[in-house]
């Protein structure tokens, strides 16, 4: 048997389109994957557990049926961030606690994936709980920047991110609390959309209004990543937040709509950030006006999405975890003892001061929409730096207070409950990806889809994924 691995360096919404006329099977695609995989992934860590054998069956049985009746995504190949539950497959969380963990049901997303014709056949590495912007774990080691080896490929859905930049995924799903969709896109070069909360439905854990953290799609391509989250939503009577399906994103991202006015901003205001990403992603935003976009430099007031986000993660890591820090402190990376123990450690004050701020900042961000019909900014501060230092320190001369407070750009936009998406925008000097955030008004991820097609096909730089990864070599990293 031939095995065609260049069926890797299609678009997904091309090897859909393959799928549906019956030209190949998901089994073709799978062995394309798993050829690629077993090249690429030791030098990268991307897609540390694989269950090639269940995808297999579950291929077996997507083709029983007619052609036309496989869903969105007839049989594409799908991996599953490895804080999401995929039955019988090993579910470690990035943790050491749950290092042989496996679970008997799947998450309520991967029933959606699998309705709509996703195969599963990989998880993809996170760092611990998903907790912080770089990909480690005690459990399946480091996540490397294909890139540059010797680089992180941020976090939280690092591997998700590297598995679509070297071709072991047409998409991929993660999900994003403090920019963990848009930070690894923007380091890796693909792109990443954190979603209206709501929007894709998932199983609840101990905190069921799940307002910050939702689960959402990546791609090499805009398109690509609008049609893994048509494959995505719907709404579940298992999570009660979950949105109705009420359009085809991939539809409007094809649909042609440019935005009449925009805002750019470098910092929101609220944060430093490395002066070549910020005239790299000005420079892209400005591209804008060759699409008869006017462009204008502004923001809505963020000031209080510090104090607001520390306490609300604080309290979301109290509640999914506290029980474990009292049972098995001794296997959790300081980072994630840290968040616990602060979420603890809030009064009813915190909170009640947090929640209210949380609710300016909706009503601040809507009204600008009222302006301007998305905002653009930086993904992240910084392009891509070493896999061995675990966070963000220092940018522009500031030294930052804690292991997140360099994600403000992406946290900010995060409390104001607005979708957002990383576009590759450019590169720096040395090689480095870099992402623009698109964003816009809450359940307008159609907008958010069509206005980054459009700039997309303006930058040029569709295609640049998959490529192989790139050995380590020494940058100059000051910021």
């Amino acid at each position: 048997m031939t095995i065609d691995t260049g069926l890797t360096k299609l678009t997904a919404c091309a090897v859909v389109d393959l799928l549906q006329r019956g030209e190949i099977s998901p089994l073709d695609c799978l062995d394309a994957l798993e050829a690629r995989t077993a090249v690429v992934d030791g030098t990268v860590n991307a897609l540390p557990i694989l269950c090639f054998e269940r995808a297999r069956e579950q291929a077996g049985r997507l083709m029983q049926r007619p052609l036309g009746e496989r869903g969105r995504l007839a049989g594409l190949p799908v991996p599953i961030k490895d804080l999401t539950d995929v039955a019988g497959v090993r579910t470690t969380h990035g943790s050491p606690i749950f290092a042989d963990f496996v679970p008997e049901a799947s998450d309520i997303l991967v029933q959606t994936l699998e309705a709509e014709g996703g195969v599963i056949y990989a998880k993809s590495n996170t760092p611990e709980f998903g907790a912080g912007g770089n990909t480690f774990n005690e459990v399946f080691g480091t996540t490397f920047n294909p890139w540059n080896t010797a680089l992180s490929a941020a976090g939280s859905s690092g591997g998700a991110a590297v598995a679509l930049a070297t071709g072991t995924a047409w998409v991929a799903q993660g999900s994003d609390l403090g920019g963990s969709l848009r930070n690894p896109a923007s380091f890796c070069g693909v792109v990443g959309l954190r979603p209206s909360p709501g929007r894709v439905a998932s199983t609840p854990s101990a905190k069921i209004d799940r307002l910050l953290s939702v689960n959402g799609p990546m791609g090499r391509t805009v398109e690509d990543t609008a049609l893994l989250l048509d494959a995505m939503t719907g709404e579940s009577p298992g999570d009660p937040i979950s949105l109705p399906r009420t359009e085809s994103f991939l539809a409007a991202a094809r649909s042609g709509w440019r935005p009449a006015r925009v805002a750019y901003s470098a910092d929101l205001g609220i944060t430093p950030v490395d002066p070549e990403v910020a005239a790299i992603c000005q420079a892209a935003a400005q591209r804008f006006t060759e699409l008869g976009t006017m462009v204008e430099e502004a923001h809505p007031d963020l000031t209080e999405a510090h104090d607001a986000f520390q306490v609300l993660r604080g309290m979301t890591f109290a509640v999914g975890h506290a029980s474990l820090l009292q049972n098995h402190r001794d296997k959790m990376k300081p980072e994630v003892i840290w968040n616990i123990e602060q979420g603890l450690n809030y009064s009813m004050a915190d909170v009640v001061r947090a929640e209210n701020q949380r609710a300016t900042l909706f009503r601040r961000m809507n009204a600008f929409f009222d302006t301007y019909d998305l905002l653009l900014c930086p993904a992240t501060i910084v392009a891509a730096y070493p896999a061995g230092e675990r966070y963000v320190s220092e940018c522009a001369g500031h030294s930052f207070s804690n292991y997140v407070e360099w994600l403000a750009i992406a946290y900010a936009i995060t409390l104001t409950a607005s979708p957002a998406l990383s576009l590759p925008c450019g590169f720096t000097r040395d090689g480095r990806p870099v992402g623009l955030q698109i964003v816009g008004r809450a359940r307008a991820e159609g907008r958010v889809l069509a206005g980054a097609r459009a700039l997309e096909d303006v930058l040029g730089l569709r295609g640049t994924t998959p490529i192989d990864p790139r050995p380590q070599r020494a940058m100059n990293l000051t910021s």
